[in-house]
């Protein structure tokens, strides 16, 4: 209703976009191209290595991945199934135009008998090994590989689809194996290189240091302007990349059930309970008319708490309730018991596992259960022992509770145990399990007794005329909102809104903050027609409808000291502090660090750090500050250096004394710690291929 008001107000408008849409769907594509008619390139979801992706080709081949998913799991793909389709859709367009040119100046490749080695030959691919491996028995089984194949031509075409996606994507893994291998073999490792990381581990040092940390300056009285932070940013660009991202604010109107809701919810229970009570079939009429699954044959252990309470009163043909369970309300005709072949019954236990497989640690656990035992005998509280010693942590909380259970839900020991007691109490003796050892209490006692009830629940939701009026509500919010002023002053008028704001959203967002399926605002907030301090329309989310503000922008072409303003003032006041602590204590003359300390006054420390090395050493106060390791390691024993700066604060840095390492003749335990890090190649290479690609990537907007 509330969309078709805000048609009919703006019909003017609508006619001329129909109108226009009809003509760009008549002339179609094929007339106008890439180029619409508002002017550049608006098909192109992308761009890699030179090569346009234009967007009905992604589609297609979304469509083809999306089939494959759903033929394959037998059922529709989510939104974040489609979201994670689209990646991989993306990826191989990655690996097609970046990696490929790569490969090909290599001449890297895989050949057909190279492939038919990986599918069933003597070196199985993981992915095959995997896929065709026995769930029952673990192992795995070429044979069933090969009959696959046999059979393959006679499979539905989008398996024999899927099966030879599978294949490429087996060739691709290989070949990109192979790049790679080349970079991680291609890593060497000199004799120097490997001396260096040895002195580094092994020299000894013990320092002593004047340390005054930043944080001893209060921020408060230190100024940063604009134009330091700008200063900062031109002289360390390259540490601050640009990324398009858009900061908004937001209220929210929860589309909640109002009290004329729950009073035509309650006269709708009425009217169903007195259909309920007449039907001729009440299970048919039940079903039909209940907002949740029901069944009409219900033992204890499938009833809620609520139901077990009240059913015992119930007599049969009566309507009953209705009874509330969360925001559902139930009704239920009663038709009376009948006996079930299955027995339920309703326990708790202690669990003692074992710690180890040993015999002893088996008579340990064993020990400790009939200890538990012998004191739940003597009149010891069952649910405290449960809460302070049970390994089963989710029953521990609820005392050992287990709840209801049918015969078979168990293990075999522990249900053989419990449903051959004919009454409810302490099982005398312990029960042993693949999970330890069990003491176990029947707390209701077994019965096979199933009830026939025939429920109905309806769930209180909001009226469309609810839902109209919340619309209408934040409707009137948007028009109002003009600018950010008015935003804040309609806020101040409904003192129910609460403003929260959604900082550097990248376009590719799904989420804003908690706020799930939040796409379209992120759509909007991206829009080239949106301005900041600009109000949107309504959006609806999550049983709620939201207006937003943008109110911030940034360009990864031309970033700005907004898009670091926290970090880059960090930056800046740490380097006045620095400047104004190292003045200071400059200006000090004393023979010693603790003299010195003395004079410059509260806020410098001095510390020692005793036989510590270079590669793993730790300043207490200072924490790990290479800065003033590298200066402290370079001194000479009863040395000084200068003031200076590190990384946490100002320091003056005096080595007292000094280990050398040991000469050694073999450093390769320590070469082959450093050829180790060859790892990062796969890493370090994904990145220079797409850096080296200029990829430029579009899909946040059609998606």
């Amino acid at each position: 209703m509330a969309l078709i008001n805000k048609i009919r107000e703006r019909s003017g408008v609508a006619v001329l976009i129909i109108a226009v849409s009809l003509i760009l769907f008549i002339v179609g594509g094929d007339i106008l191209g890439a180029q619409s008619m508002f002017g550049g390139n608006s098909q192109a979801v992308g761009e890699i290595a030179g090569e346009t992706i234009d967007y009905k080709d992604f589609q297609l081949k979304l469509d083809q991945a999306r089939q494959a998913f759903e033929a394959q799991s037998g059922r529709a793909a989510s939104e974040a199934e489609q979201q994670s389709l689209r990646e991989q859709v993306w990826n191989q367009y990655i690996v097609d135009f970046a990696y490929k040119k790569e490969y090909d100046e290599l001449g890297l490749k895989v050949s057909n008998d190279e492939l038919v080695d990986m599918v069933q030959g003597n070196n199985i691919s993981p992915a095959i090994q995997q896929s065709f491996t026995n769930p029952q028995t673990g192992v795995f089984d070429k044979t069933s590989v090969i009959s696959y194949l046999k059979n393959l031509k006679n499979l539905p075409p989008e398996q024999q689809q899927a099966w030879q996606n599978f294949e490429k994507s087996l060739a691709q893994d290989r070949v990109r194996q192979k790049y790679e291998n080349l970079f991680r073999v291609g890593t060497y490792v000199t004799r120097a290189e490997a001396e260096k990381e040895y002195q580094a581990q092994t020299t000894k040092a013990t320092l002593k240091y004047l340390f005054v940390p930043f944080y001893s300056v209060t921020d408060t009285t230190v100024k940063v302007t604009d134009t330091q932070l700008e200063d900062y940013l031109a002289k360390h660009k390259d540490e601050y990349k640009g990324f398009d991202s858009r900061t908004i604010q937001y209220v929210t109107f929860p589309i909640v059930p109002t009290k004329d809701d729950s009073t035509e919810l309650y006269n709708r229970i009425k009217e169903l309970a007195r259909g309920l009570a007449t039907a001729p079939n009440d299970s048919t009429y039940a079903r039909i008319n209940s907002d949740v699954p029901t069944k009409l044959y219900w033992s204890l252990s499938e009833m809620t708490d609520q139901l077990k309470g009240a059913v015992k009163s119930f007599i049969p043909g009566s309507v009953n309730g209705p009874y509330r369970e969360g925001n559902t309300y139930f009704i239920y005709k009663y038709g009376g018991t009948k006996l079930d072949t299955a027995y339920t019954v309703k326990a708790s236990h202690i669990l003692i596992r074992t710690q180890g497989t040993s015999d002893s640690a088996k008579a340990e656990a064993r020990t400790k259960a009939n200890d538990l035992l012998k004191q739940l005998q003597g009149g010891a509280n069952f649910e405290q022992l449960a809460a302070a010693n049970s390994a089963d942590q989710s029953s521990a909380q609820r005392g050992g509770d287990l709840g209801y259970f049918r015969q078979g839900a168990m293990v075999k020991p522990f249900s053989d145990a419990v449903f051959a007691m004919s009454g409810t109490g302490l099982i005398g003796r312990l029960v042993e399990t693949d999970f330890g050892f069990h003491i176990i209490k029947v707390t209701e006692p077994k019965t096979n007794v199933l009830y026939k009830i025939a429920a109905i629940g309806k769930t209180m939701t909001p009226s469309q005329t609810t839902r109209d009026a919340i619309y209408a509500k934040a409707d009137q919010f948007s028009i109002e909102s003009k600018s950010k002023a008015a935003f804040d002053e309609s806020v101040k008028k409904d003192k129910s809104l609460i403003v929260q704001t959604a900082n550097r959203i990248p376009e590719s967002a799904t989420n804003i903050n908690t706020m799930q399926n939040a796409r379209e605002i992120v759509r909007w907030a991206f829009n080239e027609d949106t301005n900041e301090n600009q109000a949107s329309p309504v959006f609806e989310t999550d049983e709620q409808y939201v207006v937003a503000m943008l109110t911030g922008k940034s360009d990864k072409d031309n970033p700005t000291i907004n898009d670091f303003r926290d970090e880059l003032t960090l930056k800046v006041r740490n380097q006045i502090k620095a400047e104004q602590i190292t003045k200071k204590l400059s200006g000090i003359q004393a023979p010693t660090l603790e003299a010195i300390a003395q004079k410059y006054g509260a806020g410098a420390l001095v510390e020692n750090a005793n036989d510590i090395s270079l590669a793993t050493g730790f300043l207490t106060s200072a924490g790990l500050d290479p800065i003033a390791l590298g200066k402290g390691f370079g001194l000479k024993p009863g040395k000084k250096t200068k003031v200076f700066t590190g990384e946490n604060g100002v320091f003056i840095m005096e080595q007292v004394s000094s280990t050398p390492a040991p000469a050694i003749g073999d450093y390769s335990m320590y070469k082959a710690n450093l050829q180790s890090k060859s790892f990062q190649a796969s890493f370090l290479v994904n990145e220079a291929v797409r850096e080296n690609a200029k990829v430029v990537d579009n899909r946040a907007k059609f998606f």
